[in-house]
């Protein structure tokens, strides 16, 4: 009697070895086909004409190449701007809009739009100097910002700008901007 109890709990104990062994060769296989996989897939890389070189994004913060490339483009955008294209151009702005300050931005965005729609006002930006502060994820662009009514320049004076950003996963969004007053030249001097 005792042998056949022991040898059902040999054969009981032979079989979960078996299940376990088979179990570890599946999963060990799964694991090599897996890494084969990982090490043969293609690498993506996206490449822009734009960007000098290459840039990668970590959760890490961003970097201060990244975040000029950013500010450059959202200051071309949203600093040159005519009434032919203004749906377009509120448009493309939201896109980088961070979605808790959506509501704000556009409110501007729409006055904006309101201000300048039916009428033949344009304005360029010229870009000439930008500084960025990755840590407090802000950038100041100045230029010279030209306002046209049809053809004629009726306007054209130095401006600064301050953008101020978020950062939350790996996506940095815009979540202000803001005229800044005109530096003043006379103290520059002494």
């Amino acid at each position: 009697m005792f042998s056949d109890i022991s040898h059902e709990r040999q054969q009981s104990l032979l079989r979960q070895r078996n299940i376990l062994a088979l179990t570890s060769t599946g999963l060990g296989l799964a694991l090599i086909v897996a890494t084969s996989l990982a090490a043969t897939r293609d690498r993506e890389v996206v490449l822009l004409p734009t960007l000098p070189k290459q840039l990668t994004v970590t959760s890490a913060g961003v970097e201060a190449d990244y975040l000029e490339l950013v500010t450059r483009d959202t200051a071309l955008v949203l600093l040159n701007r005519s009434p032919e294209g203004l749906d377009y151009w509120m448009n493309q702005i939201l896109k980088l809009a961070d979605p808790g300050s959506y509501g704000r931005l556009k409110a501007d965005l729409v006055r904006i739009v309101e201000e300048q729609s039916g009428s033949d006002v344009s304005q360029a930006f010229v870009l000439q100097s930008m500084t960025v502060d990755p840590k407090g994820l802000t950038s100041e662009v100045s230029g010279t910002l030209k306002t046209f009514v049809g053809e004629q320049v009726v306007a054209s004076d130095d401006r600064r700008f301050r953008f101020n950003w978020t950062y939350r996963g790996l996506r940095l969004a815009l979540s202000g901007f803001v005229a800044l007053p005109p530096t003043d030249k006379s103290k520059e001097a002494n």
